[in-house]
């Protein structure tokens, strides 16, 4: 089954920390912080249905990326993809976005974060493309797949359990220690914190 954890072991920690010219832990900290975000931001999409049907569009895009075949190159990330991306989930709170995740501790500050979503975001758009292929669910399976992974960050499920896993990660930016984020996403998502 999909989850977060899965997702982050497709993302190779040390070439974005080499790319970003910062520690492999800096890069892993701001990488796990900012993938529910990322997550939670194509989420909040999927319940309007016209972003979940240009969301679905995005995905058809990235189909048959060959990103993730053999793993991942950061050098292969197309970044204006991913800036596009970016801005298209989260519009005019991208700022606010960054700067709370910039907050978060050991996440590097806001001009990592900045440029770490556009690295991020094609391959989480391609990680979703491949999902959804899988179980060809159209717009109600994308939301599932989704909610799915969101759930197993908050649940601490996956390889990385309940004590240094994303659900740990996710619970201490949405509780309080990313500054707001949980508001912002709150906001994003139509309502108060999940």
């Amino acid at each position: 089954m999909p989850s977060l954890d899965d997702l982050l072991s497709r993302i190779p920690v040390d070439q974005i920390a080499r790319r970003l010219d910062v520690d492999e832990q800096t890069a892993a900290t701001a990488v796990r912080a900012a993938l529910p975000t990322l997550v939670g931001g194509l989420e909040a999409n999927t319940r309007n249905p016209d972003g979940a049907s240009s969301l679905l569009s995005a995905l058809d895009q990235h189909r048959n990326s060959a990103l993730l075949d053999g793993g991942v190159d950061v050098t292969d990330v197309d970044t204006a993809d991913g800036d596009r991306i970016v801005a298209n989930v989260f519009g005019d709170n991208r700022d606010r976005v960054v700067q709370t995740l910039g907050r978060a501790d050991g996440a590097g500050g806001n001009d990592l974060v900045a440029r770490l979503l556009p690295i991020l975001a094609p391959i989480v758009l391609t990680y979703l493309a491949e999902q959804v292929g899988r179980n060809s669910g159209g717009q109600g399976g994308l939301g599932d797949l989704l909610g799915g992974l969101l759930r197993s960050a908050t649940s601490g499920t996956g390889s990385g359990g309940d004590s240094g896993g994303l659900g740990g990660v996710l619970g201490s930016v949405l509780g309080g220690n990313g500054g707001g984020l949980g508001d912002l996403l709150g906001g994003l998502l139509g309502g108060g914190k999940r």
